[in-house]
């Protein structure tokens, strides 16, 4: 049995996800800014946790500050890193350089961080490029009670996509990237890093 679950979180009203499988619990960009944001959050998950016992995983999407708000909190909570692809960490672990460059004041705490594995479960792991250089897609392609599904962060909204003027941006990459997510199924729902969801067949008209 799968169910996902969102919050809008932070000042960029970024999308935090909760997906619950029967294999285990995933938390995907913890983007909660402040401690109501985390107390909705944790208040859920544990009710998750109490539900189906499964293990929990942390996962970004990518290593931009509004999808890792909550990233030494969620980490220090559940006691697991947060895994992303490797060619975002250095990012994700300058997070005080990203704070400076949009003017946020405030201290960057450290948290633990391993590279994404490529032989989790029960999602396959697309590498989409563009918006950063580490940027990942999550596709679920089974579900008995769902329509397949990708949870595609900043890489491709509703009527939009990410913006690529950010360092480590590249438009060719992108492009590259978005013509791959649209070779899935049309009916594959997407769910976005901002935005309402949208599905794949919408997106490439």
């Amino acid at each position: 049995m799968l169910k996902i679950n969102s919050f809008v979180f932070g000042p960029f009203e970024t999308n935090c996800y909760v997906v619950s499988t029967d294999e285990q619990i995933l938390l995907i960009d913890p983007a909660c800014s402040n401690e109501f944001e985390r107390q909705q959050l944790e208040n859920y998950i544990n009710q998750t946790l109490a539900n189906n016992h499964s293990p929990l995983a942390i996962i970004a999407t990518h290593g931009h500050l509004d999808h890792l708000w909550g990233a030494a909190w969620a980490t220090a909570k559940w006691n697991t890193p947060v895994l992303m692809h490797e060619a975002d960490i250095p990012m994700a672990k300058a997070m005080q350089s990203q704070y400076n460059l949009f003017g946020i004041r405030r201290t960057a705490e450290e948290f633990p961080i391993e590279p994404l594995a490529s032989n989790l479960s029960p999602f396959a792991i697309i590498h989409t490029p563009g918006h950063t250089p580490g940027s990942v897609c999550l596709y679920f392609p089974f579900a008995s009670n769902h329509l397949p599904f990708a949870i595609t962060g900043d890489t491709l909204f509703r009527m939009g996509y990410g913006r690529t003027d950010l360092p480590g941006g590249n438009m060719g990459q992108l492009i590259s990237s978005l013509e791959h997510l649209f070779t899935l199924p049309a009916d594959t729902v997407v769910y976005p890093g901002h935005g309402d969801f949208t599905t794949i067949g919408a997106e490439r008209r």
